[in-house]
């Protein structure tokens, strides 16, 4: 897989380890191949905020997706594009968590990520945040299926996972997938030059686009049918075994 210029990662059950560390493998192996000329991208369910410490540790100064796609970064700090989801949308994904005791939520904004504990103030002021996702966790498979039943069927979202125990919920059209095609116009490169790795459902849409589609040993089921490849885990270094097996060989 010599023809491999972009490397995109997602980070939560694939870069990082159980103790959301990125291993030294890892590392010393993303050294090589950003030394060889690849560029590793973050492409993440994460806010910004969250996934830049993790950028500046690699020495990252490439392309960022966040919020699964709903944020688009030439390189950190330096915001390409961001699509936001009306504030009338999450008006409603918020009655819905409200409406199981048993439900957490949370949502990202421009300006912060909120939750069931610490929520907007007022609480009522939708109109006043840029909002980018929400997502819920439930444990019970019921109340999962209920809310997925009940949101599914208004239309204009993009619902996935990034675990098996919750939902998260982007404007229609926005996903990894989607923005990692943006990034390659940005690169002047094409998709089949692209490896994409991850765990979730909000993985899928990348792993089947890119020219080697990537799931990691700890993936979900649906993850590992969709890729080319089933790789180690994430307490396995994984991402070393990517870079060194796929992408700088040859």
């Amino acid at each position: 897989m010599g023809s491999i210029k972009l490397v995109a990662l997602d980070m939560d059950g694939t870069l990082l380890n159980d103790r959301q560390e990125v291993s030294k493998e890892n590392a010393k192996w993303i050294k090589k191949a950003l030394d060889a000329g690849i560029i590793v991208s973050f492409a993440t369910g994460r806010g910004f905020e969250s996934a830049l410490p993790y950028a500046e540790q690699l020495g990252l100064d490439t392309p960022m997706i966040t919020v699964n796609g709903g944020e688009i970064w030439k390189r950190p700090n330096v915001l390409h594009k961001r699509t936001l989801m009306s504030p009338v949308v999450l008006k409603r994904l918020h009655e819905v968590a409200l409406k199981y005791e048993e439900c957490w939520y949370w949502a990202y904004s421009t300006m912060g990520i909120y939750n069931k504990e610490k929520w907007i103030d007022p609480a009522g002021d939708y109109e006043s945040h840029h909002w980018l996702k929400f997502g819920y966790h439930i444990d019970d498979t019921a109340v999962r299926e209920a809310i997925y039943n009940e949101t599914s069927a208004w239309g204009g979202l993009e619902i996935t996972n990034s675990s098996p125990w919750n939902l998260e919920l982007n404007p229609e059209g926005v996903s990894k997938a989607a923005a990692i095609r943006e990034v390659c116009s940005l690169l002047g490169i094409e998709m089949a030059q692209v490896a994409a790795m991850g765990d979730s459902l909000n993985d899928i849409a990348m792993i089947r686009e890119a020219g080697l589609g990537v799931a990691m040993g700890n993936a979900q089921d649906a993850v590992k049918e969709a890729a080319d490849v089933v790789n180690v885990t994430n307490e396995e270094d994984a991402v070393a075994r990517l870079l060194q097996d796929y992408v700088l060989k040859g």
